[in-house]
């Protein structure tokens, strides 16, 4: 071949070698681009599978907490009932009582609610604030019923209830929709009438007595139940497998029944002549029938009861996946087994333990059933008032706002537990 010959080969040789280098790029940058494209893809595919679970999380779960909660700071009542008044006090000065234009409004709004048959919603509403008033308003309404009309002096000598600072003080805080008075109600606080925040007066405070029992009960619930269920879990991990499924099945007996049953059960268990008296008493532990039934004992008892399963269950998976051979490895090397216990197996089982604990503290913040059937007057827990609110006073405001404080006591306990004890040593299952 000659030299020419010889140089041709060369260059097509090259040109070949680029061309590879120049596909291989390309691949690569092929390759590169599919790697990104497809966790995006599959991203947007699994949110398309979710979203339809998501869309009725949001309507039958969300959306109804949400406008229930919001009716804790907003309640338009007094607003639609006293337009006129309302307006007028926006203008007028601010003095108790207000001036004759203020009296004008209030008599024409009182005749329209009553030619509406509205008053009594606005009494019932204006009495939740303001004990007392329900019956003066609807005297007024009657008073003007019968064609009457009294001048601002009049009306305060024939009604004085329309003379007093706090009457004012009231409607002034509801003529706008948005208001604090449910929430501050939830801790026993209000408005004072110079405008300072105070607490109620001894007789009327009863919600923060009512959240410390609460969570008073919730705690010694959630000790009840890790006291019972850390050793049932211990004693679980331990067991061969076959016994082991048996045990479990005993504890998670309960779930296979509703909770009203159990609870039920649990009322006839209680009683003074039933059979956990006769027990107490055949054992020698106690020489007299105890009074159970409509107690804190017997709350606590029914409660743990109910929920050692949910402390139980978390506690277990975690130690069940704890090998023995650690325990047997810190004897070798000259550990007590108490020492070992202590520094090798309590440290890798507080994860289930705190998981369990925190479960049942929250669970048993929301128990109603229970207290309601077995505790006593004293005893019933904000879920308790939280119902009565809703069924029997028909005062949605205030259910909503004790809901709302729960609801805000409950997440700051979980977030303490997130920041101190950390979020990633949880561990559920």
């Amino acid at each position: 071949m000659n030299e020419h010959g010889s140089q041709l080969v060369t260059r097509e040789s090259r040109l070949l070698r680029g061309a590879e280098t120049r596909a291989g790029v390309n691949d690569g940058g092929w390759r590169a681009m599919s790697s990104r494209l497809v966790p995006r893809h599959e991203g947007t595919r699994a949110l398309a599978l979710a979203a339809p679970l998501l869309v009725l999380l949001i309507v039958s779960f969300g959306i109804p907490i949400i406008a229930l909660l919001s009716r804790a700071v907003y309640d338009p009542s007094i607003s639609r009932a006293l337009p006129r008044t309302a307006e007028t006090l926006r203008q007028a000065a601010t003095e108790d009582p207000p001036g004759d234009e203020v009296f004008a409004a209030l008599e024409a709004d009182l005749k329209e609610d009553q030619a509406r048959g509205t008053v009594f919603e606005f009494a019932k509403s204006l009495n939740s604030r303001l004990s007392g008033a329900r019956s003066q308003v609807l005297k007024t309404a009657r008073l003007l019923a019968s064609g009457t009309s009294p001048s601002r002096s009049e009306l305060i000598d024939a009604i004085p209830f329309w003379g007093e600072k706090q009457t004012w003080s009231t409607i002034r805080g509801g003529v706008h929709g948005f208001t604090s008075f449910y929430l501050l109600s939830a801790l026993d606080l209000r408005w004072g009438v110079n405008g300072s925040l105070d607490f109620v007066p001894a007789g009327e405070a009863v919600f923060l007595r009512v959240f410390a029992r609460t969570f008073m009960v919730a705690a010694l619930v959630t000790l009840a139940t890790l006291a019972l269920g850390f050793p049932l879990a211990y004693l679980i991990s331990n067991l061969p497998l076959a016994r082991a499924n048996l045990v479990l099945v005993l504890v998670l007996l309960p779930f296979w029944t509703s909770i009203l049953v159990r609870t039920a059960a649990w009322t006839v268990l209680l009683q003074k002549f039933g059979l956990l008296n006769d027990a107490l008493i055949a054992l020698g532990i106690t020489s007299e029938r105890l009074e159970l039934m409509y107690s804190r004992l017997g709350l606590i008892i029914a409660m743990t009861h109910i929920q050692l399963p949910f402390t139980l269950l978390p506690i277990y998976s975690v130690m069940r996946s704890i090998s023995p051979s650690q325990l047997r490895a810190a004897h070798s090397l000259g550990a007590r087994p108490l020492t070992a216990f202590r520094r090798v197996y309590l440290p890798q089982a507080l994860p289930g333990v705190m998981a369990g604990c925190l479960l049942t503290f929250i669970l048993c913040l929301g128990y109603y059933i229970t207290p309601a059937l077995i505790g006593g007057a004293s005893d019933q827990l904000i879920s308790n008032f939280i119902a009565n609110y809703v069924n029997v006073d028909l005062n949605w405001e205030m259910a909503a706002a004790l809901s709302f404080m729960l609801l805000a006591f409950t997440l700051l306990l979980y977030a303490a537990f997130a920041r101190f004890l950390g979020l990633d040593r949880f561990k559920l299952v």
